[in-house]
């Protein structure tokens, strides 16, 4: 397995940004959100150094939409942006989304560099040139294919976070499980993400970027094998939407692990997938989330939401399920009724 070529993985980010940007003679451009100008920032003097222009937007999922997408363009022309200039992504997922995104689309497109300081976004956002905003309350509606000039992860930037951004991370690190071996998820088993040790944790992202580097590698722009990169997001992308509108809303992370104990008991049922496995993987999340309940009155707006993921063909919902650690089908089509056993069994399971 190999790391895809754009991107780094490092201890020292600031090193690796400074080799990039020493001889760089145009504006630089630095996306941030409050918290990462916060607590991420001052780790990249070499920013400062280079008088790099900061934009700031309010954090959040719900902020990922096209009036946020305005503000950053606005910015970037009231301060003489051009297609010279480099635009920095310093932050999570939807930081590095919507900010790939704005960089792309900007005078028809400018440089753009990745630095994700989750735990989520340096296993996920960080590779495959997934670009996007929210639209219509539903997740990642408007976007397109195109991967940063560079990406730069560093575990250095984990440390500012807390247990709940970290664990929301390990629920993209148990699919990649899933999708490669049962090593992998024996190893992720052993780490704690109450007590983390960053040493083992670089390790493990390193590893696990290059297991969705197998799957985006083969199949950049999704019309095959990636789309087993889906697994636990057709149930999970529904299930997140959903709890925008409650007073618990989940983070990306969390609501995978729902999709995934979800869309386990569908691979459990449609492709064999062995229930002690299921139950080692269910058990695992358990220790790492608390339970996100909805109720039967409510399946029939789940199962609506999960209509409209943009890998569905022909009015049909297609899963990507698995019938073992590292072998797996996509385009997979569940009965309704199943859908719903899939969402009462998560609900029974109570992680």
């Amino acid at each position: 397995m190999n790391l895809p070529e754009n991107v780094i993985c490092t201890m020292n980010a600031d090193l690796e940004l400074k080799k990039i940007i020493d001889n760089f003679q145009n504006k630089i451009f630095v996306l941030t959100d409050e918290n990462t100008l916060k607590y991420c920032l001052n780790k990249l003097p070499s920013l400062k150094e280079k008088q790099a222009l900061v934009i700031t937007i309010e954090s959040g999922e719900q902020h990922k939409n096209i009036d946020t997408l305005q503000k950053i363009w606005t910015f970037l022309g009231e301060n003489h942006g051009d297609r010279k200039s480099l635009f920095i992504n310093l932050g999570g997922g939807v930081i590095c989304d919507m900010g790939g995104l704005a960089a792309s689309l900007f005078k028809r497109g400018i440089t753009f560099i990745n630095i994700p300081t989750t735990l989520l976004s340096q296993v996920d956002a960080s590779c495959g040139g997934k670009l996007a905003i929210d639209f219509n309350n539903l997740k990642n509606e408007i976007g397109l294919f195109k991967n940063p000039d560079k990406v730069i992860i560093s575990t250095e930037f984990l440390e500012t976070l807390d247990q709940r951004q970290l664990k929301s991370g390990m629920a993209e690190m148990v699919k990649h499980a899933l999708l490669y071996n049962e090593e992998y998820f024996l190893k992720l088993t052993e780490f704690n993400p109450e007590k983390p040790d960053f040493e083992m944790l670089s390790k493990l992202v390193e590893e696990s970027v290059m297991i969705k580097n197998l799957f985006v590698s083969q199949d950049p722009t999704e019309k095959g094998i990636r789309k087993m990169l889906n697994l636990g997001h057709t149930i999970g992308h529904a299930i997140e939407s959903y709890s925008f509108a409650t007073t618990s809303p989940l983070l990306h992370g969390e609501a995978v692990a729902v999709g995934l104990v979800a869309e386990l008991y569908l691979s459990n049922n449609y492709l064999d997938f062995q229930h002690t496995k299921l139950m080692n993987v269910v058990r695992y999340l358990g220790t790492l989330f608390t339970p996100f309940l909805f109720k039967f009155e409510k399946y029939e707006q789940l199962y609506n939401l999960m209509t409209f993921d943009k890998k569905n063909s022909s009015g049909n919902i297609n899963f990507s399920l698995v019938s073992d650690f590292g072998e797996y089908k996509t385009d997979c089509h569940c009965k309704k009724e199943d859908v719903f056993q899939a969402l009462s069994f998560y609900n029974q399971i109570n992680i």
